[in-house]
């Protein structure tokens, strides 16, 4: 019991980190009591959610200094769990999202051994590589539906074992929850033994393992615990969408956005992922609605959000949260 309550303190969080954690808390659990329109509700759900995403990237991707752009492979694992053991089994949701993490977690043992023998662009590369043979594999699998996806039963009255509500207003209330546990969990891993550990071998891996840290075992656990993450995050878009297809839950976009988000914000800190996803979200959002009536601009979004990586990264390589701590340190 204490070392729950310690896992949920806000003793160690700064002063200036208390007040915004305090501050934003207060926003978001007001939010939908302010009058906001159904769209922007849905655009605060993609924040909350892509924010999620970002905290376990930034475990392996920040702390790690390992560039994981396959991270949709994990979204969909989680997802599918969640949608198959629903539609097979009509299993509730409290147990088909466990399973469909352990899931994720057991997946990502498997294949993070062997790619942690590579380092660098080469580790980056392969991690692209996983996500796409795996997202073919369920595009050619017709056991789970294959490129159709699977759709979700549809119950005929609210129902909070299967999660699936009228409103809008539920679903943000408990990704918010879930919202909230990613931040307490990121603080406690920035300063666990792993999340040290993790930082020297980023700084210096030779230096870290004759200190007598295992490096790639390190790594493999931040690897798998973004995924964890990443399946849990997946097993919320299926009962938010009641459907779920490869293209949705595992494409490559979706873990290009999950990086970026995290690497704009500021890598390697506890609010950059969340600073990333505010200003990007939206910004996807909004862009969509724009482009999508205009033909010959497919890809422009992307070709923004890199633009805007390199102007940040040319002024301060840790993102928008280095700038902020830059601008605190010279007042």
């Amino acid at each position: 019991m204490e070392t729950l309550k310690d896992a949920f303190s806000l003793n160690d969080f700064s002063k200036a980190e208390r007040i915004a954690f305090g501050l934003l808390a207060v926003g978001l659990l007001l939010f939908p009591w302010l009058g906001a329109g159904s769209f922007v509700k849905t655009v605060l759900i993609q924040f909350l959610l892509f924010s999620l995403f970002g905290m376990g990237w930034n475990t392996v991707g920040g702390y790690g200094g390992q560039v994981d752009l396959g991270e949709a492979q994990y979204v969909g694992i989680g997802a599918y769990a969640v949608a198959l053991a629903t539609a097979w089994w009509n299993l509730p949701y409290w147990v088909s999202m466990p399973a469909g993490v352990l899931i994720a977690v057991a997946y990502s043992f498997v294949i993070g051994y062997p790619l942690f023998r590579l380092k660098g662009h080469y580790f980056a590369i392969a991690t692209i590589c996983t996500s796409l043979v795996l997202q073919d594999i369920f595009i050619n699998w017709k056991l789970v539906g294959a490129a159709k996806g699977i759709e979700l039963p549809i119950r005929e009255s609210p129902d909070f074992l299967y999660m699936q509500f009228k409103t809008d207003t539920y679903y943000y209330y408990f990704i918010l929850i879930l919202f909230y546990a990613g931040i307490f969990y990121t603080n406690r891993f920035r300063k666990s033994k792993l999340g040290y550990s993790l930082r020297m071998i980023k700084d210096d891996e030779e230096a870290a393992e004759s200190l007598g840290i295992d490096a790639r075992w390190c790594k493999i656990k931040a690897y798998s615990t973004a995924a964890a993450f990443a399946a849990v995050g997946g097993g919320f878009i299926v009962i938010y969408n009641l459907y779920i297809d490869p293209y949705s839950g595992m494409d490559l976009d979706l873990s290009i956005k999950i990086a970026l988000m995290a690497m704009l914000g500021g890598a390697a800190s506890l609010w950059g992922p969340i600073i990333g996803a505010a200003f990007l979200v939206p910004l996807d959002r909004f862009l969509g609605s724009w482009l999508g009536g205009h033909k010959g601009m497919v890809g422009l979004d992307f070709m923004i959000y890199a633009a805007l990586i390199m102007i940040v990264s040319a002024y301060q390589p840790r993102g928008i949260w280095g700038i902020l701590e830059q601008k605190k340190r010279r007042a």
